[in-house]
């Protein structure tokens, strides 16, 4: 009888524990993904097409850089283009990856903002941003896969698997 109550308050507290710890878990993992934010305004302007970004927010991207600087773009294209040449704008001293901290692009499924690097991109879809062919993030591959399909995508890409060579491509630069 004293190993069936010892054994039933084991498993009690065994559960107790493991509900305890993935709902910790899931909240870690709630507050991990709304920690990025979109703070533009109306004046706020794409580092490289000028537009005003809050025109389309499903599209704005930003890059925070290691100085606490902020630097926002039009769309994922866009936003690429600096990251993968920012040379081409050297007056903001981009010279390695160190100077990076946050990329953050909008999730088109849900429009709230998500971590680039780990985003799913759509590429050749029958959808336009406001710089014209563009990528399409998506914060899962299975949101961007049934993107895909439902707008003749063709290709999904993960952030380290774009090259500059597809942005120019996108930006009709042979």
């Amino acid at each position: 009888m004293t190993n069936r109550i010892n054994m039933s308050k084991i498993k009690k507290v065994v559960t107790a524990m493991l509900l305890a710890s993935s709902v910790s878990f899931v909240t870690l993992l709630s507050a991990d993904s709304n920690s990025y934010k979109m703070d533009f305004n109306k004046e706020t302007t794409c580092l490289v097409r000028h537009f005003k970004v809050y025109k389309h927010p499903m599209w704005v991207a930003k890059i925070e850089l290691a100085n606490s600087k902020k630097l926002y773009f039009s769309s994922p294209k866009s936003m690429l283009e600096f990251y993968l040449h920012p040379g081409k704008w050297y007056n903001l001293n981009v010279r390695s990856e160190d100077d990076f901290k946050d990329i953050i692009v909008t999730d088109f499924s849900t429009g709230k903002p998500i971590d680039a690097r780990g985003a799913f991109y759509v590429f050749g879809s029958s959808k336009t941003s406001p710089a014209g062919d563009d990528l399409i993030p998506f914060s899962s591959y299975e949101k961007a896969k049934k993107f895909s399909k439902e707008n003749n995508g063709k290709r999904i890409l993960n952030f380290k698997e774009i090259p500059l060579n597809l942005i120019n491509l996108l930006n009709g630069i042979v």
